[in-house]
């Protein structure tokens, strides 16, 4: 078997079949972040919230008091919990349209198939939630969910017109 036949042999049958693996892995990750009960799922956003808020306060050199931070807290958490929401989705939206993509799903069949698929997922979740101690389904997390899904989407369409453009195209000529 020659080196190239080889290598397209891997190719399609073993790398393309494990680009999905990336969007698995998020289903996960959003599944067990969902499975937390409502204190832990406050207790890690209030975390992160509180890493940010200390963050910015070095970066940006604001020397601000334990008061002034637990108000900057407050008035932000909920923005941050909303934004891992948006964050998660987007990354999913982008681990589901790459291997898409690689399949040769594009143009309106990639947003479609692919933003089928995460809202279904973001319903699912929210459902899920309903049955979690302590946690509740909300529709506009599902907007919100939905909307982080579409910008991953159009994301990858936008790589993949510049990838097209820029790197393939030229190859073709030659």
């Amino acid at each position: 078997m020659r080196i190239e036949t080889f290598a397209k042999f891997i190719l399609r049958f073993i790398l393309k079949p494990l680009s999905f693996i990336p969007a698995i892995l998020m289903m996960y990750i959003i599944f067990s972040f969902s499975s937390q009960d409502g204190t832990a799922s406050s207790k890690l956003s209030y975390q992160v919230t509180y890493k940010a808020v200390s963050v910015a306060d070095r970066a940006l050199d604001l020397e601000l008091t334990d008061k002034q931070i637990s108000r900057c807290i407050r008035k932000i958490h909920y923005y941050v919990r909303k934004l891992a929401h948006f964050s998660e989705y987007f990354l999913l939206a982008v681990s589901i349209a790459v291997p898409l993509y690689v399949y040769g799903v594009r143009g309106m069949w990639l947003v479609l198939t692919a933003g089928i698929l995460c809202v279904s997922y973001a319903a699912l979740d929210e459902f899920h939630q309903y049955f979690v101690r302590g946690r509740g389904c909300s529709a506009r997390d599902v907007l919100i969910d939905s909307c982080g899904a579409l910008i991953g989407i159009l994301f990858v369409r936008i790589l993949g017109y510049i990838g097209r453009k820029t790197i393939f195209e030229p190859l073709c000529r030659h």
